[in-house]
């Protein structure tokens, strides 16, 4: 995974709105949302929940799938294991520690 990608999936998942979708989709039985479901579950208007998700689209965290005249969403767990081993190379590769904590005295 490229830093661009990296850096343009860290900002999908800036806004607590967006994190709060991502769980949401993540709940689902059926693993297929439209809008609306997501809508009924935030104190959101469905205007600005579609902003979040095409935020999230953009980023390749969700994927659409038409249905009908509407659109289902769900989430891309491949992507998601993706950025998770990225994460996880990009902290190894910072090979930092914890600070020591000085002993007070008695």
């Amino acid at each position: 995974m490229q830093d661009d990608d990296i850096a343009n999936i860290m900002r999908a998942l800036g806004h607590p709105v967006r994190l709060n979708i991502l769980r949401f989709l993540a709940s689902q039985q059926q693993r297929e949302c439209c809008c609306g479901d997501v809508t009924e579950s935030l104190p959101l208007a469905q205007s600005t929940v579609s902003q979040h998700i095409k935020v999230l689209l953009d980023a390749g965290l969700i994927e659409r799938k038409p249905h009908g005249t509407r659109n289902r969403y769900m989430i891309r767990h491949d992507r998601l294991a993706e950025i998770g081993t990225a994460f996880g190379g990009l902290l190894d590769g910072l090979n930092f520690q914890a600070p020591h904590k000085e002993a007070e005295p008695a």
